[in-house]
């Protein structure tokens, strides 16, 4: 057997990623003595040289030369007559230094050990893994896509360590492809079956609260605190800063010169809304604030059920409430109240779009009447439901109907 060869064998492993040298050295030197143990019983007396660089290695065995017949350690000392095979020049009480080749060893044996090798590497890579990732959760990485399934994409650092971006962990409308390059926050670490387990996420509240420290420097430096953020991935998010500084407007910072700084974050977001707002301890204010961009009437607060009635002219009521009630909602989660909207306006002059009625009424039947010049819930009523039938293509019955839904939200 050609020591060269099983020299290389070994010597693929010095560019291992993730090991640093010491640690290879040591692995190294640890398979190795175990080889030395299962042939000679010991391993004392054995010095065993590694080169990193190129992977050359070397095992060099010392020992005292005794008398003949005066052998007591046979791992630390060898007797004149065995020491004169190595060198006929060597005397008593001299060292006897001998190279041990690895094929020595036999193929087995060396097959074996580099099996071991390969367990003992990748035990250590996994363990390097898990730590250089537990220690950046909540961290902003660039990777990139490798592969796309149906549940998960598979991604790959700079490393070529496999991370996971699984589908519930990104927005709605992100579409990845091969080769794609995706930002996104380590969120968590696990170890699956001994295999170290990245799960990334682009939907995470902390997500938004990375990008907005990467573009708003104000924020990096901690001139700019971010007290609280809520959102809903690729559709809305409302964030909450408070400024340490009385010259920064934290809005205005965050916002940047003409959108610039938070378009860019817009952009990554899939153009998710992004409404920021001041924040402050008045809590009458922090609810005004947070029901942006709708502007409130009158609040009334019941500090006992976390509960606050909110008063708008009736202009401002679907603003409020937001496409779906997304915005109520998230004004709802960022200030920790329950919300009840409420139209301000005389009883007399109280009137409501017929567009605010979709839950209530088809959409088809609100054109009919806004058709005949009926865009309001009185203008409905003006007119009896024989006429509004003979107007339009409505049974009476649904005519009916319609008044008796306009009716009930007006007297209520």
């Amino acid at each position: 057997m050609d020591s060269i060869n099983l020299v290389e064998s070994f010597s693929e492993f010095k560019d291992f990623k993730n090991i640093d040298r010491p640690t290879m050295i040591k692995v190294l030197e640890d398979v190795f003595r175990t080889l030395l143990r299962k042939k000679y019983e010991f391993d004392e007396g054995f010095d065993i040289i590694i080169n990193t660089e190129n992977g050359d290695l070397e095992i060099w065995r010392t020992r005292k030369i005794v008398k003949n017949g005066k052998l007591e350690d046979p791992a630390l000392e060898i007797e004149l007559k065995d020491a004169l095979e190595i060198d006929d020049e060597l005397k008593i009480g001299e060292e006897a230094i001998e190279q041990i080749n690895i094929e020595d060893f036999g193929r087995r044996a060396v097959l074996a050990a580099r099996q071991t090798l390969v367990s003992r590497i990748s035990e250590i890579e996994k363990d390097e893994i898990y730590n250089k990732y537990k220690d950046r959760i909540g961290e902003i990485i660039t990777s990139e896509v490798y592969q796309v399934w149906k549940k998960e994409t598979l991604l790959l650092d700079d490393e070529g360590n496999e991370l996971i971006l699984p589908k519930s962990e990104q927005i709605p409308s992100d579409y990845f492809k091969k080769g794609d390059i995706v930002r996104s926050i380590v969120l968590r670490v696990e170890m699956k079956n001994i295999t170290p387990l990245i799960i990334l996420s682009r939907v995470d509240m902390n997500f938004l609260a990375r990008l907005l420290e990467l573009e708003v420097p104000e924020i990096f430096d901690g001139l700019i605190a971010i007290k609280n953020i809520v959102r809903e991935p690729g559709e809305r998010a409302k964030v909450a800063v408070e400024s340490y500084d009385d010259r920064i407007d934290p809005v205005g910072a965050c916002v940047g010169m003409k959108g610039s700084r938070i378009h860019s974050i817009v952009r990554e977001l899939r153009n998710e809304n992004i409404d920021i707002i001041n924040f402050t301890t008045n809590t009458n204010l922090y609810i005004s604030r947070a029901l942006s961009p709708a502007k409130i009437s009158s609040l009334e607060l019941q500090e006992d059920e976390k509960r606050v009635s909110v008063y708008l002219n009736p202009d401002q009521v679907s603003l409020a409430i937001g496409k779906g009630g997304l915005n109520i909602k998230l004004a709802s989660r960022l200030t920790g109240y329950e919300i009840d909207v409420f139209r301000d306006i005389d009883e007399d002059e109280y009137d409501i779009e017929l567009s605010e009625f979709t839950e209530e009424i088809d959409e088809w039947i609100i054109n009919e009447l806004k058709a005949i010049g009926c865009d309001t819930a009185k203008g409905v009523l003006e007119l009896s439901p024989s006429e509004l039938a003979r107007r339009t293509d409505l049974e009476e019955e649904t005519v009916k109907e319609v008044i008796k839904i306009l009716q009930s939200e007006l007297e209520g």
